[in-house]
Parts: structure tokens; sequence; C-alpha cells
């Protein structure tokens, strides 16, 4: 019996698709737009158009800094987002970055899904790019990757399931996120809101003679081949998910060090420690759902987010007979990594890697 079917029945038996359909290796493609293409029905604009009045600033960074606004369109708040490109490149690349960031956010902006932050309009000012777009509340989730502020384990597998249904949402337009970590999963825990940022925005440097050899997006949740160079597709962004929970479960990453040499190493070769050495409790059938969305190779990972989202509920329905253990803190970190359960072993010694 293969490594599949001895999940689903651990799982109870819930019917899913089937795990063979890849995703296309190749995101959306659309035209690079200039200052005065349609994008949507609407036009990019050259400047912050008159109608959206730009208040306080909510917060700000390397890159980026995003100022709370009134649109008088449409009658409410928003939030926009200022790119600071000039300051990043050199005037002979911010053409290319600037048409760049336009398609991808082109992209971003015909996503609409309720678990995804809602793009409005895209425009240029200067050098710079800006972003008009919904304004959320709440807290990223890098609040709760510290020991003391853990979400419950239910609850972490909740919003993993939204997050989930909503990045194959955008898969299945063709757009892939390529930053997905907790600062860019918003949360608001007495409303229950989810919300995706930032889709495509780790791609706005790629390409730029400025960066040669950076890696886009956050190593730490980066699938292998990703940090690889390679072409990626849905799959790594559902590896990025499975880093995301592993980290909301136990407080730790899959992989953590201080080298970004061996960060990249440990990443692409060495197993990550059973979930449940650090959280002990946890039920083996979701301790085997991560150890399938952390797979290096991605024929052998969840190949949609639905397929992920579907495994996530059927462990949710098991918490409520789940070890009472399950919602304990952390425990001290392993002395050394765990191999996966048998059943991915098996799993991966019917699938043997390629000879390099």
């Amino acid at each position: 019996m293969g490594w599949l079917s001895k999940l689903k029945g651990m799982l109870g038996g819930a019917a899913r698709h089937q795990r063979t359909q890849a995703l296309s290796t190749q995101p959306m493609t659309t035209q690079a737009l200039g200052s005065t293409m349609p994008v949507g029905g609407d036009f990019v604009s050259a400047e912050v158009p008159a109608h959206i009045q730009i208040g306080a600033e909510l917060g700000r960074g390397a890159m980026a800094v995003v100022h709370r606004a009134f649109d008088s369109q449409r009658g409410c708040e928003i939030a926009v987002k200022r790119l600071l490109l000039s300051a990043e490149y050199d005037p002979a690349d911010l053409a290319d970055v600037r048409a760049r960031f336009l398609r991808e956010a082109r992209a971003a902006r015909a996503l609409t899904h309720p678990d995804i932050l809602q793009v409005y309009e895209i425009g240029e000012s200067g050098g710079d790019a800006w972003i008009a777009m919904e304004l959320v509340h709440g807290q990223d989730l890098s609040h709760h990757t510290h020991p003391s502020n853990l979400l419950p384990v239910r609850e972490v597998l909740q919003v993993a399931t939204r997050v989930a249904r909503a990045l194959d949402h955008a898969h299945r337009q063709g757009v892939i996120h390529r930053d997905i970590k907790p600062a860019n999963i918003m949360y608001e825990r007495t409303t229950g809101s989810v919300k995706i940022m930032d889709f495509g925005i780790a791609r706005i440097a790629d390409g730029s003679r400025t960066r040669t050899g950076l890696v886009l997006g956050t190593p730490s949740y980066m699938a292998p081949e990703q940090l690889a160079g390679m072409s990626v597709d849905g799959r790594s962004d559902l590896y990025a998910l499975g880093v995301v929970m592993y980290q909301l479960l136990s407080a730790r990453l899959p992989h953590q060090s201080e080298s970004m040499a061996r960060l990249m190493y440990e990443i692409a070769n060495e197993r990550v420690a059973d979930v449940r050495e650090l959280r002990p409790g946890l039920p083996e059938a979701l301790a085997m759902v991560l150890a399938l969305a952390l797979e290096k190779r991605p024929e052998l990972r969840y190949s949609s987010g639905e397929d992920l989202a579907q495994d996530l509920e059927t462990v949710l329905a098991q918490l409520d007979t789940a070890d009472p253990m399950i919602e304990s803190a952390p425990a001290p970190s392993p002395t050394a990594a765990s191999p996966h359960s048998f059943e991915a072993t098996q799993r991966i010694q019917n699938n043997p890697p390629h000879p390099p």
C-alpha cells in the first residue's frame, strides 16, 4: 500500500483529488505595463489619484512605507504602500523593476478571495511605485511564533486551512506568492479575519543587475528548488506554508543556522525533526501532513492547496479526541533531527531521487 493510501486511511478516508497532477511550473505572464496601460478596467496612475487622501504612516521597512488613507470613491479607509524603488536600484534598472512590479501587481489585483488582501489600484510616482489596497486590522502571524505566545493547535490549523485554500485560488489563476511567511499573513483573532499580503512583491528584484545572486523571498521559508534558483510553482508556496505551520506549532523553524550557506545546505539536504519531538501530544496524522508539505522534492509534496486544506480539515476533526497534551507548551529543542515517519520514508524509497 502506497504512502497516500495509508495517509488516507489514517485521516479517515476523506475523499481527495489525485495528487499526481502537478501545477504548472510557470507563473502567469502578462504584458509589461507602462504608466498609461489599462489594468483590470482602470488605468495605472502616474501619481496617487486625488480621490485617495493620504493620512498617517502605519509602518515602514527597508523598501516600503505604508500609510492609512481615505478613498472618497469607495467611501472607506484604505492603505497605500509606496515601494521605495529609486532608493534601492540604479537608474539603469528602474524601468525594468517598475515594469516587473506593475506586471506582478496586475496579476495580484486580479485575485478576488476573502483571505487575500484586495489590491485596488497601482501606479508609479517618480522612480517609485505604489499600491492602494484594502486596510486590514490585527497582527501578522510573526507575533505567534514565540513560545510564550503560541496559538492553540486548533487555531493554527484553522488559519492554515484558509491560507492553503487562498493559495489554491491564486495558483489556479497562475499567481505564485514566492514569499509566504508569518509576517505576510495578517490574522485578527476577534473576528477570525485572515489575509495573505504582498503577492508577487518578492519578484520585483528579479533580474536586477544591482542585486545579482540575491535570493528572493525569506530563505528560512523557501523550498529547496526556490533556493536553487529553479522554476517554482504553487508547491513552493505550500512548502513555505508548511514551514509557517511548523513554526506556529513549535516556536522553531524546521532549519535554523546563522550561516546562509549552512542554512541553504540544510534546507536542501537535511531532514526535518518530527514536530512531535518539539511539541509532544500532537497527532501522528498532523506530523505526517507536515512531513508531506515539507518534502524536499516538489514531486513528492502536496500538489495543490486544496489537497493540503482537506487533510488539515480531517486532522481538525480528530482533535476532539486527541491527547490532552496537544495544547501543552513545546518541548526543549531536540539534539538531533528524527527521520520521517515510516510511511513517508517508504514513499521516498519508492521514488528515489535522480542521480546527480
